[in-house]
């Protein structure tokens, strides 16, 4: 069995302020730890109910947080930007059984510590067919393309929540609980990685591929907190005006539509301004 984990970092253990999760910060730096904590858990989980391989795809901002040194020697990490997949990359190789959400968080516009998608700021909100969508969702949307079913997600309470509507049958671990968007009741990460590791060893009884999911057509709209940000992201093929400060775009796979998602973020970063945003 191999288990692919996905690691983001605002859903960590003690994380709670975006200089927690900002490269170079030192807050960042002593946070690192906790991230890399929570993942090195969840591999030695998935080890103990009989994975034979984990390939951990860091996908926090750089995608280079993670503390290669600290975690266990059996697992591989896949660290560094420009991927095909972003979050997920890796699942399409047809060798992955499984998938972990460790350290995600709620989507933009949504109740949640540090909630957002992709962007920190500039997007507020987020739908995939008229339902509100996280990232944990969209990515789920691209694994069931490939038959992988998510299996454990760990991160804030309503993190937790939010995996029950796109993955009700995975095991979850709550590492803090929401207070604010930059306030949360912690967990010693002690206690966390004892908590994440029990519960991955749990999930390895879900892992197993099946049918790819197709769920297609997927119409993706995303709003914007200006309106010169929607109509920068109109440079991108296919995307479309959908009302203020809105943009659409419809697609048949969630493989493709997440390319798409990825193509409109770029853009919509690039069209930020320091101060006015």
């Amino acid at each position: 069995m191999k288990i692919l984990v996905s690691a983001d970092m605002e859903g960590a253990t003690g994380v709670t302020w975006p200089a927690d999760v900002l490269p170079g910060a030192p807050e960042w730096q002593r946070c690192r730890t906790f991230f890399t904590s929570d993942v090195n858990a969840a591999v030695l989980g998935f080890f103990d109910g009989g994975a034979d391989e984990v390939l951990i795809n860091e996908a926090h901002w750089t995608m280079r947080n993670l503390l290669l040194e600290e975690l266990d020697d059996r697992a591989e990490m896949l660290t560094g930007r420009h991927k095909s997949l972003s979050m997920v990359e890796g699942v399409q190789h047809g060798d992955v059984d499984a998938v972990a959400f460790i350290g995600y968080h709620t989507g933009a516009g949504a109740e949640g510590v540090l909630a957002h998608t992709y962007l920190a700021n500039s997007i507020t909100g987020v739908w995939v067919n008229g339902e509100r969508a996280s990232e944990g969702m969209l990515n789920a949307h691209v694994v069931a393309e490939y038959g992988v079913p998510v299996i454990l997600v760990t991160g804030d309470d309503l993190t937790c929540v939010d995996a029950k509507g796109y993955a009700p049958d995975a095991r979850t671990v709550a590492v803090k609980d929401y207070v604010s968007r930059y306030a949360a009741v912690c967990r010693p990460p002690a206690r966390t990685a004892a908590d994440i590791r029990a519960a991955a060893k749990d999930a390895m009884a879900l892992a197993g591929r099946r049918k790819p999911v197709a769920g297609g057509p997927f119409t993706v709209e995303l709003e914007f907190d200006a309106e010169h940000l929607a109509q920068a992201a109109t440079v991108v093929p296919g995307v479309a005006p959908s009302g203020e400060r809105r943009v659409a775009y419809t697609t048949d796979t969630m493989y493709e539509g997440i390319r798409c998602f990825k193509a409109v973020t770029t853009i919509v970063s690039a069209a930020v301004e320091e101060q006015y945003g």
